[in-house]
């Protein structure tokens, strides 16, 4: 673990991120000593330090200390956290206060193999996400819904929840990003009120742009979703997984999915 470029795990305990979530996160998969896709981590961080009214630190240097981490560590999960810095006591964050970034490693985790081919078997959360648009989209260290809804179930063969927010639209996954196939068409739910846009979020709208597909990002319920010709989840270290089961509806071909999987796993950065 690095903290501001240095070997070691401890931060003060007037840190922010600690306080109050006040700060923001990526996580990448590294495979072989290349951490995929940092570009597009970096950039989302960089807004997302943005809207929060956090100095992002500079690429140069994160790179630098991203890559002396590749050595140690070719594989594995790299988790990056930006918090505001320390403060003292209260809400209001200083008029100027120096980013903490702090990177962990973790290895990559141990999923069936069969979940990226025949599907996974999903459920859905009880827990409601709650509307607030200044924060929709951003990938912040405040993940207090999501920890409440993991815990809802203790079952390993339940893959991923998904997540519905107070209005009863259908937003993403508890660490994953939802998409589905309708009559051709690739939805995916907007997140103008809350969620998370994540990086393969991203890319997979740019596969449907490069490859012609119809998609549309929009507001949808469980019937709709229910009612689709496949769905499927993506995040950073597990790639794609379609969903083969999800209330009483069962899904056995996953054809869309599986075109975006393989462009997925070997387009460039």
């Amino acid at each position: 673990m690095l903290v501001n470029g240095k070997q070691g795990n401890l931060i003060s305990i007037r840190n922010r991120g600690l306080l109050y979530g006040d700060g923001v996160f990526r996580t990448l998969r590294a495979t072989g000593g290349h951490a995929l896709h940092w570009p597009l981590h970096y950039r989302k961080l960089q807004l997302d330090c943005v809207a929060l009214g956090i100095a992002c630190p500079d690429v140069g240097l994160l790179s630098a200390e991203l890559n002396d981490l590749l050595v140690q560590h070719p594989d594995g999960v790299m988790k990056l956290i930006v918090t505001r810095g320390e403060g003292a006591r209260g809400y209001a964050p200083a008029t100027q206060s120096a980013p903490i970034r702090i990177w962990d490693i973790f290895p990559l985790p141990d999923y069936p193999a069969d979940w990226a081919t025949r599907g996974i078997k999903a459920r859905l959360c009880q827990l409601r996400l709650a509307h607030q648009p200044q924060l929709a989209g951003i990938k912040h260290l405040n993940r207090l819904e999501n920890v409440l809804a993991a815990a809802e179930w203790d079952d390993a063969g339940i893959a991923e929840g998904l997540l519905l927010d107070m209005s009863g639209n259908v937003i993403e996954g508890t660490r994953s990003n939802l998409f589905m196939v309708h009559s051709g068409t690739l939805l995916t739910p907007e997140l103008t009120h809350c969620g998370v846009a994540g990086t393969q979020r991203e890319r997979v709208l740019e596969w449907a742009a490069t490859h012609g597909v119809p998609c549309r990002i929009a507001q949808f319920g469980l019937a709709e979703l229910l009612a689709a010709d496949e769905l499927f989840l993506v995040n950073s270290i597990i790639g794609l997984w379609p969903v083969r089961e999800l209330q009483d509806r069962e899904w056995g071909h996953f054809p869309v999915a599986m075109q975006v999987q393989k462009w997925l796993n070997h387009a460039p950065d």
